[in-house]
């Protein structure tokens, strides 16, 4: 096993290495062009697993000035592999689980309201990558911890997630747990009545009480870096791929 100590000596020799991925947040409503990228990655990653629209892909979000993007991208050519959004709660604003699970439980809202009245809540969604990085984890676990980095530098605490069978893992890793007390244990037939998804909740993006030690501690180094450059290694795997973080929101 890779000891945190080895993955923070990787980060400090980075500086070598030529990141091919620039991991990037921003407020979509500053970034047009970047953000319908993003929608039409999306799109197309859903078309080609025959989900024809879940409520995070819809584009209204792009107007929505509480909708923070994560785009990955080819660090020469801004072209986007993947990526995921943080909408931060606002009573004007449904989040995309509330108005995903909503007509079929809306206790959702009322545990939404709970969870913003404990000190800000948002959610995690919209999470996608290309067959481009199909396997290195690129697209969805890194662009989960750059999420986690942007809700604790938004200073908001909680954040949920609506989890596909195969990222409920990931999602514990970070120290999510499931809500129980929302549809059938927390899970739903969602997008489609052949898929299940999951409603989990990050209760306390300052602490990450329940997230693994490595995870924990590497997310806390975003928190004290929020731009820096890193050869990471994704879960599983032996190899290392250099990344490009720009996760520094200068309009929030």
């Amino acid at each position: 096993m890779i000891s945190h100590e080895q993955i923070t000596k990787s980060i400090k020799e980075a500086s070598i290495e030529k990141p091919r991925v620039t991991i990037r947040a921003f407020r979509a409503v500053d970034d047009y062009d970047a953000s319908m990228r993003f929608v039409e990655g999306h799109k197309r990653v859903l078309t080609a697993h025959g989900v024809k629209k879940v409520s995070s892909s819809s584009p209204d979000w792009i107007i929505n000035p509480h909708a923070f993007v994560i785009n990955v991208e080819d660090s020469e050519t801004g072209k986007v592999y993947g990526g995921a959004r943080v909408h931060r709660y606002h009573k004007d604003y449904l989040l995309p689980i509330q108005e995903a699970t909503g007509p079929m439980d809306d206790l959702i809202h009322e545990v939404v309201r709970r969870e913003h009245e404990k000190g800000g809540t948002s959610e995690l969604c919209g999470l996608w990558n290309s067959f481009e990085v199909a396997g290195l984890g690129i697209g969805s676990f890194f662009a989960t911890r750059a999420g986690i980095a942007v809700a604790y530098q938004l200073g908001i605490k909680s954040m949920f997630a609506l989890c596909a069978p195969y990222t409920v893992k990931w999602a514990q890793r970070v120290g999510c747990t499931v809500v129980e007390e929302l549809g059938n244990k927390g899970t739903f037939f969602y997008p489609k009545l052949d898929l299940i998804a999951t409603a989990v909740l990050l209760e306390d993006v300052n602490t990450l009480e329940d997230a693994k030690p490595t995870e924990r501690n590497r997310v806390f180094d975003f928190y004290k870096n929020l731009n820096q450059t890193a050869l990471e290694i994704p879960p599983g795997k032996r190899y290392q791929v250099a990344i490009n973080y720009k996760l520094d929101i200068t309009n929030s």
